[in-house]
């Protein structure tokens, strides 16, 4: 349960924290926030200090019915913040929110450490084969369709069977071409309705069938919200509460916006698990 990232080995047998960093104007909760340089160094301070292992860079907001960003635009958001982070912060693990290969590359080249890929290489027939010649973690999420259609796809016979079909040819691929180190992301929302997301957390050791560590990203989203009945920026207590459930259900990576809360329930569960010495 070890990934090399830019040289680093990180043991993911103790689930870490990802810090979500939204440089898009559109994203569903935080889009628009970090405008210039120093308030996303600022931002990215804050979760490396909070104890985040990874920062999520994404210019390209995923969320249902996202308007589509030409890859130019991408370019221009994403290149930029990434050479950015770099240079102040040397021992940043960047990970890459992208979908599209040549984001990827760049970004790599750039000393970006992890590819975090919403489609499982889905919407670039490129991406598998280029992260393969990167040496780079690769994070494939199941998803249906595009954030512009997956909405109206969420029907299933069988929606763990079916995930677990579409993971082991996805791994299959992936291993084909030479990636050696994947992560596997549910897709919590994606191509998902509530009932689905809730029922999938519930049974997420069944995806532990690929011996694959599990990103589980359910921050501030609208399973979360809309089952309370309130507005994003208030959903932070349910976060910690479904956070706490995927860890104890075998998640590796917990995706977050608030880093310092995730923290605090990998610390009390690990602590938690620690006193069972003492039975």
């Amino acid at each position: 349960m070890t990934i090399n990232c830019n040289g680093s080995l990180i043991d993911l047998s103790t689930p870490k924290v990802m810090g979500i960093l939204n440089i898009t104007p559109d994203s569903f909760y935080d889009g628009g926030l970090y405008k210039n340089e120093t308030q996303i160094l600022n931002q990215t301070e804050k979760m490396l200090t909070a104890g985040a292992t990874f920062i999520d860079i994404g210019a390209y907001s995923s969320r249902p019915g996202a308007d589509h960003v030409s890859i130019e635009e991408e370019k221009n958001r994403i290149l930029p913040i990434v050479e950015l982070l770099v240079n102040r912060f040397p021992e940043i693990l960047l990970s890459i929110d992208t979908f599209r290969s040549e984001i990827a590359k760049s970004c790599i080249s750039l000393g970006a450490a992890i590819i975090n890929d919403i489609s499982g290489g889905s919407l670039d027939p490129d991406m598998i084969s280029v992260v393969g010649e990167l040496k780079v973690p690769y994070i494939m999420m199941h998803m249906k369709g595009s954030p512009q259609t997956m909405k109206d796809l969420d029907q299933y016979d069988d929606l763990i069977g079916e995930m677990n079909l579409y993971f082991a040819k996805k791994v299959f691929e992936a291993r084909k071409n030479g990636i050696n180190d994947i992560i596997i992301d549910p897709g919590f929302g994606f191509a998902k309705n509530s009932t689905q997301n809730f029922n999938l957390l519930q049974n997420l050791k069944l995806l532990k069938v690929q011996e694959l560590p599990i990103l589980v990203g359910v921050s501030r989203k609208s399973m979360i919200y809309k089952t309370l009945n309130i507005k994003a920026h208030m959903a932070l207590n349910g976060t910690s509460v479904l956070n706490t459930v995927a860890i104890l259900n075998g998640a590796s990576i917990i995706r977050v916006h608030d880093v310092k809360e995730a923290v605090e329930c990998i610390s009390l569960l690990n602590t938690l698990k620690e006193s069972n010495s003492y039975n």
